[in-house]
């Protein structure tokens, strides 16, 4: 996603505390506006996992097509990124982040009364259009609203780990909703969420667009948004029925032609979505390689450890939820520290180590078994994975930004909300649905989470290789605003 820190506004400008000092009371408006949109998408990419198996006994989905919940908000949520990030850019930012909003609600709504699986699937699409929409363009607000340098840094400190923490929250929420109301309790959640953002935006937020209006890059846009959809459905339905169905060989095969296609249709654009050049960088590539892998593959251990705990050993929604808190709690505290490890040891080495301590603690989780005590591992491993996870988010996306120059911050960026965005929607249809449909769940789970370390572990040396020796000077934690 093309962002350009350069705007119009149709609001007088925010007055920026000057460098080194505290955020205004505006800015911190703005701000907790902006993480309070990207806090509600990510909750709805977790508040329903805990729910998933007393959802489809209510609406009567099989177990097989429980991945749909997820999969539905997915396809429109990964697919429609790149578009609506330049559509933003473009046409205004602001307009389609209060659009977003106000679709997100009303889908929540929909989801929240569905009275079959058909109307709830339909209601999670329609979210997944929605955040679309609001990931993209809420962050190219706050790169346009807070300038370069610790009010920057700080925001987006904030906001990558309440990203990371709304996940985990999400799972407890969900949790206690399911038992002491029901599922539909963690769709009108996020509704509520939406009624509380949306008043407030259009008063605070100026509007922002690229000031040359360039045309869009309409092939772009057709291509990556029709590849992703393609293979994230491919991925989908291959891991429910097999990868031997034609509409599976089809829509494989169309995913990878469309994004090959898109790939030369970028390197020939005046205005392209993504910038072929920028990622032709060793810290944005290997970067966005490290971003991506840690959050596909933690939520894959958060959703197939869902189905594990209530499942497999029976706990309740509640028991449940009460294992992702010990997990959102860590994750917290992580949060504090690891601007001290990058402090200490740099972006990049903080960044390949996280990856190896998740891939680690991921594989310890192999050895779950059917007994109740068994809770006690799940519950120490996905915590400290986490906290290697969250240290992988701060840094990756300091990695990416690192060296590049002022007028090409916003475009770095967008690739790492991008990453975060797709990295979250593919990690279940390629790989968590192997639980889901295996004969003996047990089983299945094993499987994933064998796979899931490995691809951790295989993408830190990767990442290790790719970037080389780091011989830049430490992040100062203090830049960061989270000291």
């Amino acid at each position: 996603m093309a962002i350009d820190t350069t705007e119009t506004t149709s609001a007088s400008p925010t007055v920026h505390s000057p460098l080194g000092t505290r955020l205004s009371t505006r800015d911190k408006l703005v701000l907790f506006v902006l993480c309070a949109a990207q806090f509600m998408v990510a909750l709805d990419f977790s508040v329903l996992n805990v729910a998933l198996p007393v959802l489809g006994k209510d609406l009567g989905m099989s177990q097989s097509a429980l991945q749909w919940a997820v999969t539905a908000f997915a396809l429109p949520s990964g697919g429609f990124l790149l578009l609506f990030g330049r559509i933003g850019d473009l046409y205004g930012r602001r307009r389609l982040f209060l659009t977003g909003l106000a679709l997100f609600g009303t889908a929540s709504l929909l989801a929240t009364f569905a009275w079959d699986p058909a109307s709830f699937l339909t209601g999670r699409a329609l979210q997944g259009l929605g955040a679309a929409a609001i990931v993209p363009t809420g962050m190219s607000l706050l790169t346009t609203t807070f300038p370069e340098g610790p009010a920057r840094d700080r925001a987006l400190g904030i906001s990558g780990t309440l990203l990371s923490l709304g996940f985990t929250v999400g799972m407890v929420a969900g949790g206690v909703l399911t038992d002491v109301l029901s599922w539909r309790s963690t769709m009108g959640l996020l509704s509520v969420f939406a009624l509380i953002v949306l008043p407030l935006a259009p008063g605070l937020l100026p509007e922002s667009r690229t000031p040359d209006r360039p045309r869009l890059d309409v092939p772009g846009a057709v291509t990556v948004t029709g590849g992703l959809l393609a293979l994230i459905y491919a991925l989908s339905t291959a891991a429910e029925r097999g990868f031997g169905g034609a509409d599976v060989i089809a829509t494989l095969a169309a995913g990878v032609f469309l994004l090959a296609a898109f790939v030369y249709v970028e390197s020939r654009a005046h205005a392209p979505l993504v910038s072929l050049p920028m990622l032709r960088r060793r810290t944005v590539a290997w970067g966005n390689l490290g971003g991506l892998v840690t959050f596909s593959m933690m939520s894959t251990v958060v959703f197939v450890l869902t189905l594990y705990l209530q499942e497999t050993l029976g706990l309740s929604a509640f028991e449940t939820g009460l294992v992702f808190g010990v997990q959102g709690v860590m994750s917290a505290v992580a949060g504090v520290y690891a601007p001290k490890v990058i402090g200490r040891f740099g972006a990049r080495r903080t960044l390949v180590g996280s990856l190896a301590g998740q891939g680690l603690f991921v594989a310890g989780l192999v050895l779950l078994n059917a007994h109740t005590w068994s809770v006690w591992l799940a519950t120490a491993a996905i915590s400290l994975a986490s906290m290697c996870h969250l240290g992988a988010i701060i840094s990756y996306g300091l990695t990416v930004t690192s060296g590049v120059p002022d007028e090409e911050q916003g475009l770095a960026t967008g690739l790492v909300t991008s990453t975060q965005q797709v990295g979250i929607t593919i990690g279940i249809p390629l790989l968590g649905v192997l639980a889901t449909t295996s004969s003996d769940l047990l089983a299945g789970v094993h499987t994933v989470l064998a796979l899931d370390a490995v691809i951790v572990l295989a993408a830190a040396v990767l990442v290790a290789t790719g970037l080389g020796r780091d011989r830049s000077r430490p992040v100062e934690a203090e830049a960061l605003g989270l000291r």
